[in-house]
């Protein structure tokens, strides 16, 4: 289903561009309904999409902008957030401008139906699947899940290590896998966190009596929860000059995996504008019926099962 990942990922692509290249190879793509990507340019005062297909002006009527437009389901901002961005479409026909030049009457929103009717529609509750961060809000963040289609990951569904905002996580533009977690509707609801491995995984990369860094998460009366993976925090003892999003050197004191607890003693703490590396995925592509993120000698049953 490679014709339909989240925007920007055909373009700039050798196939993409040579179908862009003139009028014929366009033609050619208009006959077998070809999903193309270009950037859009302008959104004019009609909220029409104008876009640059390199040999030749491309526009988007708006209510061929998305799926949702006619309807006012999907708001304008869809539309308006798209300029100086690469935009999917199939190419509907050819006209003439009042200058004589050929243009190409484009469809977004028929892309769009084309990504539900044969990919999304297929998918099923524990789907891995990619996905692009298109924004972030307070409650989760919004992903790009193929054509422009919008889906969310609930901030409680991110990771397991709490976190206080979804840029702790992301950042828009940044390609993530998701799960499919569930199903509204035609909306469709993933989940993150069982990516990013059990426990027991993320545990067995770090060993008793080494200092490393983590990221302090919330500071409570009896403690300090310090992430040392996306999955994984610790527990060190109260201090009173630390804050919630310091960087900090722990030295590991024990860890517990009966408990699936890691005891921790702060060295130190500092602010730090720099981003860590990319997210580690355990499981990146497939299908999981269940994850259960416990380890086997824990009393503590933590798990996700995915139910069609």
């Amino acid at each position: 289903m490679t014709e339909y990942l989240p925007e920007g990922f055909l373009f700039g692509t050798a196939e993409n561009n040579d179908c862009l290249d003139s009028f014929t190879t366009l033609s050619e793509c208009k006959e077998s309904r070809k999903i193309l990507e270009a950037p859009c340019i302008i959104c004019d005062s009609r909220h029409d999409l104008v876009i640059d297909l390199g040999c030749m002006r491309g526009i988007i009527p708006r209510t061929e902008g998305a799926v949702g437009i006619s309807e006012g389901t999907t708001k304008d901002i869809a539309l308006i957030s798209r300029v100086n961005k690469p935009v999917c479409f199939v190419v509907k026909d050819f006209g003439r401008d009042e200058n004589g030049e050929i243009y190409a009457l484009l469809s977004r929103r028929e892309a769009q139906q084309m990504c539900s009717e044969h990919y999304i529609r297929t998918l099923r509750p524990g789907d891995i699947i990619p996905a692009r961060v298109t924004h972030l809000e307070q409650f989760g963040c919004f992903v790009d899940i193929g054509c422009g289609i919008p889906s969310l990951i609930p901030i409680d569904l991110i990771s397991v290590s709490r976190i206080s905002h979804p840029s702790d996580r992301f950042y828009v533009g940044q390609d993530i896998r998701a799960v499919v977690k569930s199903f509204d509707g035609d909306r469709i609801c993933l989940s993150h966190k069982e990516l990013l491995g059990t426990w027991q995984e993320n545990a067995s990369m770090f060993e008793q009596g080494e200092t490393v860094t983590g990221i302090v998460r919330s500071v409570e009366d009896y403690g300090v929860f310090v992430e040392l993976a996306p999955n994984l925090a610790g527990l060190a003892e109260p201090r009173g000059d630390i804050s919630v999003n310091q960087h900090a050197s722990v030295y590991i004191k024990a860890i517990i995996p009966e408990k699936m607890k890691i005891k921790l003693i702060i060295v130190n703490a500092f602010d730090n504008a720099y981003r860590g590396s990319e997210l580690n995925y355990f499981i990146s592509s497939g299908h999981i019926d269940k994850w259960v993120y416990s380890c086997e000698s824990s009393l503590k049953l933590i798990q996700t099962v995915f139910t069609g």
